[in-house]
């Protein structure tokens, strides 16, 4: 393939053009996460349990668990987050517990949220609000 000058001014362009976007507006908020996971389902507010410190001193290792009996899948969001998306943990049917355990970065103080798949098709939502005093993210 040969490249002329304007093949390369408009790719130059497009490059420059591409790296003054801002990233957040590249990221996928929680709410399309959301979405994407649970298909616009609605959610019940029983059936996991998220624990999350009140107060986070240091954003860059946030202990976060959760226990949800009867899930096929969790995920874990920072509605925060650059990138709201944090994990999703998938339990096959041999599992014994439908619980995990994990550390975060957190870039701010922030909502963190676990939706869960129940067996059945049902969703089910658990949140808290974690402080954070110095941000894991950059910040």
């Amino acid at each position: 393939m040969k490249l002329t000058r304007r093949d390369m001014l408009a790719l130059g362009l497009g490059g420059i053009a591409a790296a003054a976007l801002p990233y957040q507006a590249l990221a996928a908020s929680a709410d399309d996460w959301t979405a994407k996971f649970t298909g616009g389902a609605a959610m019940a507010d029983a059936g996991v349990t998220l624990t999350a410190p009140e107060i986070a001193e240091n954003g860059n290792t946030v202990p976060i668990s959760f226990e949800a009996p009867g899930a096929a899948s969790v995920m874990l969001l920072a509605d925060g987050n650059p990138e709201a998306g944090v994990a999703t943990f998938n339990f096959g049917p041999s599992a014994g517990s439908r619980m995990a355990s994990v550390r975060i970065r957190l870039s701010k103080t922030q909502n963190v949220i676990a939706i869960a798949k129940m067996e059945d098709g049902s969703f089910a939502k658990a949140s808290a609000t974690v402080k954070v005093t110095i941000g894991g993210c950059g910040g």
